[in-house]
């Protein structure tokens, strides 16, 4: 998720040229919308062809198919989660809940007068990406939730009208991660209170700074003079899961919090740093967030953080092999010779898809076992080609222009330079990569790129024929496939879906969009059998209106890529995101977050009014929360 009024956006100077530079729409658009038979309407029998990698795919071992069984539901104005017939949706943990702290359960306070210290053992604000870690399989398990971001106009009784030191470590409590034990109760579940498993992790945490970085002189602090140990990890926005049964969070837009200088030098000023960002003004009372003062503290954020679940008195892990970005996930999967890759999108205006590829393989006993095998191996950046390839460009020393000649003294410098390593490289400018999901049958990936206003206007890339909006307001879904293992540096591409809204035709579309419509994908992620779950964050100063006018709330989509259908399957209540998303192992039970229900179209609450745009999910001041979803007949969700 990235607001608009993200510092990070737009600086990107490079003329590398754009996804839509390289874009071939007769050969590479897969669907607009759902439908094979729309797609061979739009480009004739040949377009058929797109998704022969995946038409013949078997289903999963457990005998479940990709097919999509419920009645989609319509799309909705209300205040509440409208999920389909036979469905049942259940608040869980919101905003203020305790995490389960032995001795340290404090309630939320409708009037959001609760101190520091009781933030820091609650769940904290805005609800973001997640993974579900099971403790008795599908029964009992551990849910990691991110906190992204805070909105201070809910979080205080009075806002921002006055501010003080103790606003400041509120606000830093409630950001970061949640761990919260979970288990079956009677026909719903519950969060297990206290729970010897939970934990809060928050913008104070202590974090090792591991990988190439580790001990950089960029990474050095008055604080910290080794750069090995961070403070905390703030606007976590999407996730991963490991094969090795830990979980990575992703710090996105990191330069809002930081207060630059007059003049930013050139690496702040790709990285989004400047005088006046520091919009959450930590930096009043929290001086390390003062880039004059410690120009280097800026760096150690931007990174994907693993954290072991299942030890609450464990360090997370800051793994600098990974990259430096405004990261959204870190979608994880492994080779066949047992190699861990991960792709990350970097959610911002003509930014990166990234992939990272272990030197080693991952050996059995878990993360004990697996303590350093994110901190070897290579970075690569994508580069997508007009024919329909692509090409995994590395991140290394040495090789091409990333020497001491152009900037680059180091590996490690490289890592906490990505995005001018990626530009002197050639990577392909992409419009708002997001989430990253890998199907786990077809081994096809697929990214969200959600939308890109800047698409077309002065001075920006232009689109072509692939996506004919000049203002790229609805986004699509890109998918690739590697040649060879997971780990292979070429690879095949196109677009499952262009987004939009077949009864608003823009200049240059072809063609009827059928199926469900949405904008703005975000969350994304594949699960066990192949269905392909769609979440949208269409921003509330957009919802309703222009392009979006038949789309008062935001919503998740069913996706089977093997049969060209997508189908709306919840819509949330008004004014928040749509994200988040874990399932049980047996598939009968899914997770969902909600996040900033009754966002103005501000994008900012009104302390005067907290309940103007919604009172989800009790009443009063608006929270987001993870909601468990069911069918009533206790079956398989989706089928």
């Amino acid at each position: 998720m990235a607001k608009d009024f993200d510092r990070m956006e737009d600086s990107n100077p490079t003329a590398n040229p754009s996804i839509h530079d390289v874009s071939d729409p007769g050969r590479r658009v897969v669907l607009r919308g759902g439908g094979l038979a729309a797609v061979a309407a739009l480009f004739g029998p040949g377009a058929l062809t797109a998704c022969a990698g995946t038409a013949n795919t078997p289903v999963n071992p457990a005998g479940l198919g990709r097919d999509i069984g419920f009645k989609g539901v319509a799309m909705a104005a209300g205040d509440t989660v409208v999920v389909p017939e036979g469905y049942r949706a259940q608040v869980l943990y919101r905003w203020g809940d305790p995490v389960g702290l032995a001795g340290q359960m404090p309630a939320f306070r409708p009037d959001a007068s609760n101190s520091a210290a009781d933030q820091a053992a609650q769940a904290g604000m805005h609800h973001d990406g997640m993974a579900y870690f099971p403790l008795d399989g599908a029964r009992r398990g551990l849910l990691a939730i991110n906190h992204e971001y805070t909105d201070d106009g809910l979080l205080h009784t009075d806002g921002m009208k006055t501010w003080s030191a103790e606003k400041v470590a509120k606000a830093m409590a409630a950001h970061g991660v949640s761990v919260i034990e979970v288990e079956r109760a009677g026909d719903g579940w519950k969060t297990v209170l206290p729970s010897r498993y939970a934990r809060r992790i928050t913008a104070r945490t202590p974090m090792r700074i591991a990988g190439p970085a580790a001990g950089h002189a960029m990474m050095k602090t008055a604080a910290d003079p080794t750069g090995t140990m961070a403070l905390g990890t703030f606007n976590n926005c999407a996730n991963g899961q490991t094969p090795w049964g830990t979980y990575l969070t992703c710090e996105e837009n990191f330069a809002n919090y930081f207060e630059g200088p007059e003049q930013p030098d050139a690496h702040q000023k790709r990285w989004g740093l400047k005088k006046g960002g520091g919009f959450y003004r930590w930096h009043e009372h929290e001086e390390r967030f003062d880039a004059v003062k410690h120009p280097n503290e800026f760096n150690r954020f931007g990174w994907v953080v693993e954290i072991d679940p299942m030890d609450p008195a464990s360090t997370p892990v800051k793994r600098s092999a990974l990259g430096r970005a405004a990261h959204e996930g870190a979608a994880t999967a492994l080779t066949a010779g047992g190699k861990a890759v991960v792709y990350m999108g970097e959610d911002a205006r003509f930014e990166y898809i990234y992939k990272f590829v272990s030197r080693d393989a991952m050996k059995p006993g878990g993360f004990a076992a697996n303590r350093e095998l994110l901190d070897h191996g290579t970075l690569y950046v994508a580069r997508f080609d007009v024919d329909g390839t692509g090409e995994w460009l590395p991140l290394v020393h040495g090789q091409g222009p990333l020497t001491a000649a152009h900037g680059f003294a180091d590996q490690g410098e490289v890592l906490i330079k990505s995005r001018q390593a990626s530009d002197k490289l050639g990577g392909t400018k992409m419009d708002r990569p997001e989430w990253t999901t890998v199907d786990p049958i077809s081994k096809q990936v697929y990214c969200t790129l959600t939308n890109n206003a800047s698409r077309g206007q002065a001075g920006q890339p232009y689109m072509d024929a692939a996506n004919p909006r000049a203002n790229n307001t609805m986004g699509q879904i890109i998918r690739w496939k590697e040649q060879g293992d997971l780990d292979g540096v070429k690879f095949t591409w196109d677009h499952l879906v262009l987004a939009g809204d077949p009864t608003l035709p823009r200049e240059g579309a072809k063609g009827n969009i059928r199926g469900d419509t949405f904008g703005s994908p975000d969350g994304l992620w594949v699960d066990p059998r192949g269905v392909l779950w769609i979440q949208t964050d269409v921003s509330t100063s957009t919802l309703g209106k222009g392009d979006y006018v038949n789309l008062p709330n935001n919503q998740m989509l069913a996706c089977d890529p093997t049969k060209g259908e997508i189908r709306r399957f919840l819509v949330g209540p008004a004014g928040c995101e749509v994200t988040g998303i874990a399932m049980a192992p047996d598939l009968r039970t899914m997770f969902v977050n909600f996040q900033h229900p009754g966002e103005s179209p501000s994008e900012r609450s009104d302390p005067e009014a907290p309940g103007r745009y919604s009172n989800w999910p009790d009443g009063g001041r608006p929270r987001s929360a993870t909601v468990v979803i069911t069918r009533s007949d206790a079956g398989v969700i989706g089928t």
